[in-house]
């Protein structure tokens, strides 16, 4: 295997659950002042008779699903390596993935993980619904506080209180099977693409009779919302404006209409989508790496690891698009997505602080880099691929990233992202009220206009925004 394009520090580091620490031994979080004295110990220096560490805690925490099994391993070594510094806490891997559907009830039940996963959209909810701790302290007194990505963390701090931690991130944008346009006959676009360019591609490379689709747009659940969205924001639309503490919704807009006409196109008039459109984001993802589709519209890390780790492609065959602008010369905006680490505010304080200890203990730390150089070597040893997310937890003019590019220099079996791609993207943040409810409302009209032809598009969005304004707008305070 060889390098495939330029690095840079943009193209960051570590796997979902890569989360991380202070310095260069692991786990040097600075407690609060409130907190009783927490310091990691050392080789020369004993705990102090209040230090957390003298008494035992347990926390459960958020553990990658079975079919991640490199995630697994890295988790797996960060306990290892967490517990030699934390002997007296016990961790206890949680199988719960999150899901906004069940948060209030596993919230209710005292069910949920000490700390769990979520999305960048859940941010404000989770605060308000008091389903997130508030770690304000605990943040503050954090060492590496400076250097954290504001692009990220600042979606989860609220009122200048903190509430969750970021992990990683991306602009959403187009993954392209380049080699399926070359075998037919299409002409590869521009990076700098339209709205038309990538519905002539799609429409080159669909083969209905085969079962082969130009774009696999997610058709079910949120996240066929979510897939329609980022052609709102290109056409130069949003979800809701908030004026004067009011919260209104405003994708019922000339902008909402030009989407949801791009939509139809794609479906009546290109054939594009698959014939059983009602795909989520994992039949989507695994459509495009099974060669089933040319496009899918997602965070790049995602279906490139499965393309190249399950699905076998080359790097030569992939390409990474920013979502097309609406016309030549505008914005190509995506959806700006993220994953991020929340504690649970029924936790105790001792419970919380380990909890936050732990979510950090391998940032900007070079314990963290050199588990995530052991498992590079592991999948290159497997002839597999390490695949980075577009925006990582940290500045990406800190030092550590400095670090990070030249370890992903060393290897050849890290996959690196066009430069030109990645300068193009423009990620846009999910409107901080009910998203995940104005998602899934869009689905429902999504499907309608995959079903069948003629659908009155306005009417359709005039109803679902009265929808959501009188359901859950007009709520908010």
């Amino acid at each position: 295997m060889r390098k495939y394009s330029v690095v840079i520090a943009v193209v960051l580091v570590f796997s979902l659950m890569l989360v991380a620490c202070g310095n260069n031994n692991g786990g040097s979080t600075n407690p609060p002042a409130t907190s009783p004295t927490v310091k990691p110990a050392d080789n020369n220096t004993a705990p102090p008779e209040d230090d957390i560490t003298q008494r035992k805690v347990a926390i459960s925490v958020y553990y990658p699903t079975p079919d991640r099994v490199e995630d697994r391993a890295l988790e797996d070594d960060k306990i290892r390596r967490f517990n030699e510094v934390y002997p007296n806490v016990e961790i206890i891997k949680s199988d719960w993935q999150y899901n906004p559907n069940e948060i209030g009830m596993k919230m209710g039940a005292n069910e949920a993980p000490t700390l769990f996963n979520t999305y960048a959209s859940e941010g404000k909810m989770l605060a308000e619904k008091g389903w997130a701790a508030d770690i304000t302290e605990l943040f503050n007194s954090y060492e590496f506080k400076d250097q954290m990505n504001p692009q990220l963390q600042d979606l989860f701090t609220l009122n200048g209180k903190v509430y969750g931690i970021a992990q990683r991130g991306y602009p959403t944008g187009v993954t392209v099977n380049k080699k399926m346009l070359e075998d037919n006959g299409v002409t590869i676009p521009s990076l700098d693409w339209t709205w038309d360019d990538m519905l002539n591609a799609a429409k080159g490379v669909a083969n209905p009779a085969a079962g082969i689709s130009g774009i696999a747009p997610m058709g079910k659940e949120n996240a066929s919302g979510w897939n329609w969205t980022n052609f709102l924001f290109t056409a130069g639309g949003d979800i809701q404006s908030v004026t004067d503490g009011k919260v209104t919704a405003i994708f019922n807009s000339e902008a909402g209409v030009k989407a949801l006409d791009y939509y139809e196109r794609l479906k009546w008039e290109a054939n594009a989508i698959p014939e059983d459109w009602a795909l989520n984001w994992g039949d989507a993802v695994g459509a495009f790496a099974e060669g089933r589709t040319a496009m899918v519209i997602a965070g790049p890390d995602g279906p490139v690891d499965q393309a190249l780790n399950q699905g076998g492609m080359s790097p030569d065959d992939i390409l990474v698009y920013p979502i097309p602008a609406y016309q030549k010369g505008d914005k190509h905006y995506g959806v700006l997505g993220g994953d991020f680490l929340v504690i649970n505010p029924n936790a105790t304080a001792d419970e919380q602080a380990i909890a936050f200890y732990y979510a950090t203990f391998d940032y900007f730390s070079d314990t963290g880099l050199a588990s995530l150089e052991e498992n590079i070597k592991e999948r290159a040893a497997d002839n597999k691929y390490y695949v980075p997310a577009v925006l990582q937890y940290y500045k990406n003019d800190a030092p550590y990233g400095e670090k990070v590019t030249a370890l992903f220099n060393k290897y050849d079996n890290v996959y690196q992202y066009s430069v030109e791609s990645l300068g193009l993207m423009d990620g846009k943040a999910e409107s901080p009220y009910n998203t995940q409810d104005f998602y899934g409302e869009m689905t429902n009209i999504i499907q309608e206009v995959f079903s069948k032809k003629g659908v009155d598009k306005q009417a359709k969005l005039d109803v679902a925004a009265k929808f959501i304004q009188e359901q859950f707008y007009d709520s908010i305070k």
